[in-house]
């Protein structure tokens, strides 16, 4: 049985050698895996830097999700010592025979030095800290934080390592909603580059993990790359995350040895998705002819490739027609994000934050204009004029009474950049195989009436009577 996979099962909080996302800000995600110590050197142990600041891992392991974290402050320099002690040492070489006796002398000289120093009981200590010496406790730096949040496919594609060209939330979310892919279900994905599509079809298909005593119908992904490099990361990373049971990756090229597995055994997937740069070249293999198809026989099979450029659109849909697929049609995913905030705008607004603490109109703008240029002593000599720190507070008090999310005017902003890789996405449907043998089956076990075949129905027409004659 598969390890469980963060993916599917995330523990309350975060633990040692766990995998944990750090959430810099919207767009900035970095993916750790959670260690106690760590050979880098650093004094705190185990430490991330980021942008933000260090995090030594000790901070982070025991946290709810979702929990912030302050930047700590870290001993860089303990790791540029432990550096230098890990040097390999430089073989010593012979002194030279016609050396004088002062030089030799200047040398024992400075190899004693350097022996007192090693001796001295700071230098002790600051080789304890570099190390097998506990590490020490982080101090919390005045700025800067991130919050740790657990594994999910869509944490992972924002924050995963671009080896490819990547499959976003907006368009994998659509691509598994249309193939119907289902828990116990099977999909076949040509092109598995960076395993962004991969992790979010794993959810998707996930009933449990295999097991000798339970013998139950599992889902299962059938994943393709023809790549090395990168099935190999990929199958290391499969690994690291529990899903080595839920996927099974292989390294092929669909396009000309087909989608059976290793064995010769086949997938009978009931969903594909062909991530590739001709994939209609690959859709010859995907046919109900001969003995052995990587289709599913019992159920109709939805296909969607994933193409950049309405040229591979166009031959692809010339090939799916040719073969014999039907419903094709194709669709562009374009999402962006609306900021959806309401703007204030007066002086009233002073101090306070996300507004525009500008007159709103002529008449707040004279208002103003006379408080700053009555004379210091007027001021004092009138009485409740307000200095402006003073102004400031009063605004911040009146502003907890108020009901900021009702006041300003409602505007919206659409997101300037699209954040997806946009590509044309082309769905289509190959309808089960169906002879005169499954038609005889199914006319015995749904007889149909004469009526339903087609002939005139031989009904009974009783005659009733209309003030006594017979109609």
């Amino acid at each position: 049985m598969s390890r469980s996979s963060p993916f599917f099962y995330a523990t309350p909080r975060a633990e040692v050698h766990s995998l944990a996302i750090l959430h810099l800000k919207r767009d900035s995600l970095i993916p750790l895996t959670l260690a106690e110590s760590s050979d880098e050197g650093y004094a705190e142990g185990a430490v991330a830097n980021t942008r933000f600041g260090s995090f030594p891992h000790k901070t982070l392991i025991g946290l709810d999700w979702g929990s912030q974290v302050r930047a700590s402050k870290v001993d860089t320099g303990s790791r540029g010592r432990k550096g230098k002690n890990k040097k390999p040492e430089e073989p010593a070489t012979a002194p030279a025979e016609n050396g004088s006796a002062e030089e030799k002398a200047s040398k024992k000289r400075k190899s004693d030095g350097q022996e007192t120093e090693l001796a001295s009981p700071t230098k002790k200590r600051k080789q304890e800290a570099n190390g097998d010496a506990p590490a020490v406790k982080p101090v919390e730096a005045g700025s800067g934080f991130i919050h740790v949040l657990p594994p999910t496919p869509e944490s992972w594609t924002s924050s995963l390592d671009h080896r490819t060209q990547v499959v976003y939330t907006p368009d994998y979310s659509y691509i598994l909603q249309r193939l119907r892919v289902r828990p116990g279900g099977t999909i076949i994905e040509a092109g598995a580059g960076s395993g962004s599509f991969t992790h979010a079809a794993s959810r998707a298909i996930f009933n449990g993990y295999p097991s000798e005593s339970k013998r139950q119908k599992l889902g299962k992904v059938y994943s393709y790359e023809y790549h090395e490099p990168r099935v190999e990361t990929l199958r290391r990373e499969i690994t690291e995350h529990g899903l080595d049971g839920i996927v099974h990756l292989t390294h092929r090229d669909v396009c000309n040895d087909g989608f059976l597995l290793d064995d010769g055994s086949s997938p009978k997937t009931d969903a594909i998705f062909l991530d590739l740069p001709a994939p209609w070249t690959a859709l010859q293999n995907l046919t109900r002819d001969g003995p052995n198809s990587p289709l599913n026989p019992e159920n109709p099979i939805r296909l969607c490739t994933f193409s950049p450029c309405i040229e591979q659109v166009i031959a692809t849909c010339a090939a799916l027609r040719k073969l014999g697929w039907a419903d094709i049609s194709m669709v562009e995913i374009q999402n962006r994000r609306i900021d959806v905030r309401r703007e204030r705008v007066g002086l009233k607004e002073e101090g306070l934050r996300g507004v525009n603490a500008t007159a709103a109109n002529v008449h707040e703008a004279l208002e103003r204009l006379r408080q700053d240029i009555i004379p210091q002593d007027r001021k004092r000599e009138q009485g409740g004029v307000l200095t402006k720190a003073e102004r400031l507070e009063q605004i911040k008090r009146e502003a907890e009474e108020r009901k900021l999310y009702k006041e300003g005017r409602l505007v919206h902003r659409t997101e300037p950049e699209v954040r997806t890789h946009t590509s044309y996405l082309v769905f289509a449907v190959l309808p089960r195989a169906w002879s005169e043998e499954d038609e005889r089956k199914a006319e015995e076990e749904f007889p149909l009436g004469d009526v339903m075949k087609g002939s005139p129905a031989k009904e009974k027409v009783t005659p009733t009577k209309v003030d006594g004659a017979a109609k």
